[in-house]
């Protein structure tokens, strides 16, 4: 759900390795660390593994990662803008109101002075005799604009936290004992989550709507766009809308009352399975947040790791390149 950012994407719903461990495709085998390999875990955060001899830290740093979060949010960022295709003569409809709605949803999301967020969520995992799984997560938000924020994702398997305060990145395992920072940081929420997907393959589940309302909003990728109707979702008014890009299609709830989106559903057709990812989103944002959310303070018994960027090497002899 989070981590291999390739994973993240809405276009990897379905299985995003070629082969599957232990007849369970590589993205479920990864909700369980302990029976993750390096082989298995560094590729997947775009590190290239020339020998099985990885040194421990960088080891235990990349399997921090890979676990980092539940399997339950292996697709949550519905678009990667992009420069949209030619239209066909059968394009699916653009419904204007449709797309209006992702902009007052956009509009909504950036008036937010502070909020908490919990996501209820499944992914649906393909084996490899096309027998589909669900796994299910909670991820818990809290987050203060322009630039705090604390991410917590637990599952059955797994426990993982996220902390920025604006100027440290720190990513915690509470049961592994393992923790990881990157200081001197200065960016917003939107620059951060783009960052730490490029830079270090950490994609964090519902990133988008970080960039839904500013010019990084993935619009261009929408090739079809549909006003279902209305409806309730926790006895709340809604409006579900239907979209369409390239690989996926996935629907929206969004509230009347507040423009906020209450549930999404990504289905994947890349797989003739069409796995669907499935986020049932409950908001605060009343409550305070305190400052104390996005600070982290290492417990006495946990192990600093490193956090290596995607572009690097490591090499048999345990080096960096």
């Amino acid at each position: 759900m989070w981590m291999c950012r390739s994973a993240m994407s809405a276009n990897s719903a379905s299985r995003t390795a070629s082969k599957a461990t232990r007849g369970v495709c590589r993205s479920a085998a990864a909700s369980d660390p302990g029976r993750l390999t390096a082989a298995t875990c560094l590729p997947c955060h775009g590190v290239t593994v020339m020998s099985s001899a990885i040194p421990p830290v960088a080891w235990s740093a990349c399997l921090m990662l890979a676990a980092l979060a539940p399997v339950a949010h292996g697709a949550t960022r519905v678009a990667t803008p992009v420069s949209p295709p030619a239209a066909p003569a059968d394009a699916p409809e653009r419904d204007p109101e449709a797309l209006a709605a992702l902009d007052r949803m956009g509009a909504a999301l950036r008036a937010l002075k502070q909020f908490s967020l919990t996501s209820d969520a499944s992914t649906e995992i393909v084996l490899e005799d096309g027998q589909k799984v669900e796994l299910d997560g909670v991820v818990t938000y809290k987050v203060r604009p322009p630039n705090q924020l604390f991410l917590e994702l637990r599952s059955d398997r797994q426990l993982r936290q996220l902390f920025y305060d604006g100027k440290a990145l720190s990513l915690y395992s509470p049961r592994l004992k393992y923790y990881a920072q990157v200081d001197g940081l200065n960016s917003t929420l939107g620059e951060l989550v783009d960052d730490a997907a490029a830079r270090y393959g950490i994609d964090m589940p519902l990133a988008d709507m970080f960039l839904w309302g500013t010019d990084k909003a993935p619009k261009t990728a929408i090739r079809g766009a549909l006003h279902i109707g209305g409806g309730t979702v926790d006895g709340e008014a809604i409006e579900q809308y239907a979209f369409k890009q390239d690989g996926v299609d996935w629907q929206l709830w969004v509230s009347k009352a507040t423009a906020l989106p209450k549930k999404l559903v990504i289905t994947s057709l890349d797989d003739p399975a069409l796995p669907q990812y499935r986020a049932h989103l409950r908001w605060d944002t009343r409550s305070a947040v305190p400052a104390t959310a996005f600070q982290f303070t290492p417990p006495a018994d946990a192990a600093r790791i490193k956090l290596v960027p995607v572009a690097v090497v490591v090499t048999d002899a345990g080096q960096e390149n």
